[in-house]
Protein backbone atom coordinates (compact mmCIF):
# COMPACT_ATOMS: atom_id res chain seq x y z
CA UNK A 1 0.00 0.00 0.00
CA UNK A 2 2.87 2.34 0.83
CA UNK A 3 4.49 1.80 -2.57
CA UNK A 4 1.16 2.36 -4.32
CA UNK A 5 0.67 5.68 -2.54
CA UNK A 6 4.26 6.68 -3.35
CA UNK A 7 3.61 5.85 -7.01
CA UNK A 8 0.43 7.89 -7.00
CA UNK A 9 2.20 10.86 -5.36
CA UNK A 10 5.09 10.57 -7.80
CA UNK A 11 2.74 10.55 -10.77
CA UNK A 12 1.01 13.68 -9.49
CA UNK A 13 4.33 15.40 -8.81
CA UNK A 14 6.23 14.37 -11.96
CA UNK A 15 3.71 13.71 -14.75
CA UNK A 16 1.81 16.67 -16.19
CA UNK A 17 -0.36 14.41 -18.38
CA UNK A 18 -1.46 12.47 -15.28
CA UNK A 19 -2.32 15.75 -13.51
CA UNK A 20 -4.43 16.81 -16.49
CA UNK A 21 -6.25 13.49 -16.58
CA UNK A 22 -6.71 13.58 -12.80
CA UNK A 23 -8.33 17.02 -13.19
CA UNK A 24 -10.61 15.55 -15.85
CA UNK A 25 -11.48 12.72 -13.46
CA UNK A 26 -12.19 15.20 -10.67
CA UNK A 27 -14.76 16.83 -12.95
CA UNK A 28 -16.28 13.75 -14.60
CA UNK A 29 -16.58 11.43 -11.60
CA UNK A 30 -18.94 13.75 -9.66
CA UNK A 31 -20.83 14.44 -12.92
CA UNK A 32 -21.43 10.70 -13.32
CA UNK A 33 -23.63 10.84 -10.22
CA UNK A 34 -25.93 13.44 -11.80
CA UNK A 35 -26.24 11.97 -15.31
CA UNK A 36 -29.62 10.23 -15.50
CA UNK A 37 -28.42 6.74 -16.32
CA UNK A 38 -29.01 3.15 -15.31
CA UNK A 39 -26.62 1.71 -12.71
CA UNK A 40 -24.74 -0.29 -15.35
CA UNK A 41 -24.31 2.84 -17.47
CA UNK A 42 -23.09 4.77 -14.44
CA UNK A 43 -20.49 2.06 -13.79
CA UNK A 44 -19.39 2.33 -17.45
CA UNK A 45 -18.98 6.10 -17.07
CA UNK A 46 -16.86 5.72 -13.94
CA UNK A 47 -14.85 2.80 -15.35
CA UNK A 48 -14.01 4.69 -18.54
CA UNK A 49 -12.56 7.58 -16.52
CA UNK A 50 -10.59 5.25 -14.25
CA UNK A 51 -9.31 3.37 -17.31
CA UNK A 52 -7.68 6.58 -18.55
CA UNK A 53 -5.89 7.02 -15.22
CA UNK A 54 -4.74 3.38 -15.14
CA UNK A 55 -3.40 3.45 -18.69
CA UNK A 56 -1.62 6.76 -18.04
CA UNK A 57 0.07 5.29 -14.95
CA UNK A 58 1.22 2.29 -17.00
CA UNK A 59 2.46 4.58 -19.78
CA UNK A 60 4.39 6.66 -17.25
CA UNK A 61 5.99 3.55 -15.80
CA UNK A 62 7.10 2.37 -19.26
CA UNK A 63 8.58 5.80 -20.02
CA UNK A 64 10.39 5.90 -16.67
CA UNK A 65 11.84 2.42 -17.20
CA UNK A 66 13.04 3.32 -20.70
CA UNK A 67 14.60 6.56 -19.48
CA UNK A 68 16.32 4.61 -16.68
CA UNK A 69 17.86 2.19 -19.19
CA UNK A 70 19.25 4.89 -21.44
CA UNK A 71 18.61 8.50 -22.34
CA UNK A 72 20.06 8.12 -25.84
CA UNK A 73 17.69 7.87 -28.76
CA UNK A 74 16.90 4.38 -29.94
CA UNK A 75 14.21 3.08 -32.29
CA UNK A 76 12.96 0.46 -29.84
CA UNK A 77 12.75 3.01 -27.03
CA UNK A 78 10.80 5.35 -29.28
CA UNK A 79 8.49 2.56 -30.35
CA UNK A 80 7.79 1.52 -26.74
CA UNK A 81 6.99 5.12 -25.75
CA UNK A 82 4.78 5.54 -28.82
CA UNK A 83 2.87 2.36 -27.94
CA UNK A 84 2.24 3.68 -24.45
CA UNK A 85 1.06 7.00 -25.84
CA UNK A 86 -1.24 5.22 -28.29
CA UNK A 87 -2.72 3.19 -25.43
CA UNK A 88 -3.53 6.42 -23.56
CA UNK A 89 -5.14 7.83 -26.70
CA UNK A 90 -7.31 4.71 -27.09
CA UNK A 91 -8.36 4.93 -23.43
CA UNK A 92 -9.29 8.60 -23.89
CA UNK A 93 -11.27 7.67 -27.00
CA UNK A 94 -13.15 4.97 -25.10
CA UNK A 95 -13.92 7.52 -22.37
CA UNK A 96 -15.21 10.10 -24.84
CA UNK A 97 -17.35 7.58 -26.73
CA UNK A 98 -18.78 6.13 -23.51
CA UNK A 99 -19.71 9.54 -22.13
CA UNK A 100 -21.09 10.73 -25.46
CA UNK A 101 -23.29 7.68 -26.02
CA UNK A 102 -24.68 7.51 -22.49
CA UNK A 103 -25.17 11.27 -22.29
CA UNK A 104 -26.83 11.25 -25.73
CA UNK A 105 -29.24 8.51 -24.64
CA UNK A 106 -30.10 10.43 -21.46
CA UNK A 107 -30.74 13.66 -23.38
CA UNK A 108 -32.77 11.83 -26.02
CA UNK A 109 -34.91 10.18 -23.33
CA UNK A 110 -35.47 13.57 -21.68
CA UNK A 111 -36.62 15.14 -24.94
CA UNK A 112 -38.82 12.14 -25.71
CA UNK A 113 -40.62 12.57 -22.38
CA UNK A 114 -40.82 16.34 -22.78
CA UNK A 115 -42.21 16.13 -26.31
CA UNK A 116 -44.78 13.52 -25.25
CA UNK A 117 -45.89 15.84 -22.46
CA UNK A 118 -46.17 18.79 -24.84
CA UNK A 119 -48.15 16.77 -27.38
CA UNK A 120 -50.49 15.56 -24.66
CA UNK A 121 -50.98 19.13 -23.35
CA UNK A 122 -51.60 20.44 -26.87
CA UNK A 123 -54.25 17.76 -27.52
CA UNK A 124 -56.03 18.71 -24.30
CA UNK A 125 -56.02 22.38 -25.25
CA UNK A 126 -57.45 21.63 -28.68
CA UNK A 127 -60.04 19.27 -27.27
CA UNK A 128 -61.34 21.84 -24.79
CA UNK A 129 -61.81 24.51 -27.48
CA UNK A 130 -64.02 22.49 -29.89
CA UNK A 131 -67.37 20.83 -29.86
CA UNK A 132 -68.05 17.93 -27.43
CA UNK A 133 -68.59 15.39 -30.24
CA UNK A 134 -65.17 16.17 -31.76
CA UNK A 135 -63.36 15.72 -28.44
CA UNK A 136 -63.85 11.94 -28.59
CA UNK A 137 -62.16 11.75 -31.97
CA UNK A 138 -59.11 13.79 -30.90
CA UNK A 139 -58.64 11.91 -27.64
CA UNK A 140 -59.07 8.61 -29.42
CA UNK A 141 -56.37 9.53 -32.00
CA UNK A 142 -53.94 10.76 -29.37
CA UNK A 143 -54.10 7.46 -27.49
CA UNK A 144 -52.79 5.41 -30.42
Amino acid sequence: MKNSLNGFRGAIREESAFRQELTLAAILLPCSVFVPAAPVERVALIASVLLVLIVELLNSSVEAAIDRISLERHDLSKRAKDFGSAAVMVALGVCVVTWALIHHMAVAAYFRVASAYLIKTKVRLRASSIMPNDRFIIVRHSQK
